[in-house]
C-alpha cells in the first residue's frame, strides 16, 4: 500500500514548476496564506485551488498536504501567485513578539492552582 502523493510521478511536479527550485521568499510552514483575488484565466488547477483554499488563513503545509504536493512545490506555487498579487502571506509571530517571562510565569502559577 502506498500514500496519496507519495510515489507520484517526479515529472508532474516539474511539470507543475517549470522546473524552478522552491520559492526565494521565506515561506515558513506556519506562514498563513489569503487570497486577495478571483481565480483568472490561464491558471493551473493547483493555482485556482489554492485560491479557493486560501478564502481564510491558510497554513503553508495546509496547502501543501491538502494539494498532496511536497512543500517546496507549493511554495513555487505561493510564490508565482504572491508576484502576480494574487495572495497575501503573514509569517509566523516572531520570537520578539512573544510572550514574556512574566506572563508566562503567571501562566504557570495559574495552572498550578487548578
Amino acid at each position: 500500500m502506498t500514500r496519496a502523493g507519495r510515489d507520484d510521478d517526479p515529472d508532474r511536479f516539474y511539470t507543475l514548476t517549470g522546473g524552478r527550485a522552491p520559492a526565494t521568499e521565506d515561506f515558513d510552514l506556519v506562514t498563513l496564506v489569503v487570497s486577495e483575488s478571483a481565480p483568472s484565466a490561464g491558471m493551473t488547477s493547483e493555482q485556482v485551488a489554492i485560491l479557493d483554499m486560501c478564502r481564510a488563513p491558510t497554513a503553508v503545509v495546509e496547502i501543501a498536504a491538502e494539494l498532496r504536493l511536497p512543500v517546496g512545490v507549493a511554495t513555487v506555487l505561493l510564490a508565482d501567485l504572491l508576484h502576480a498579487g494574487k495572495i497575501t502571506v503573514r509569517p509566523p509571530l516572531s520570537a520578539a513578539m512573544s510572550l514574556d517571562a512574566s506572563t508566562l510565569e503567571k501562566v504557570l502559577v495559574g495552572l498550578r492552582k487548578l
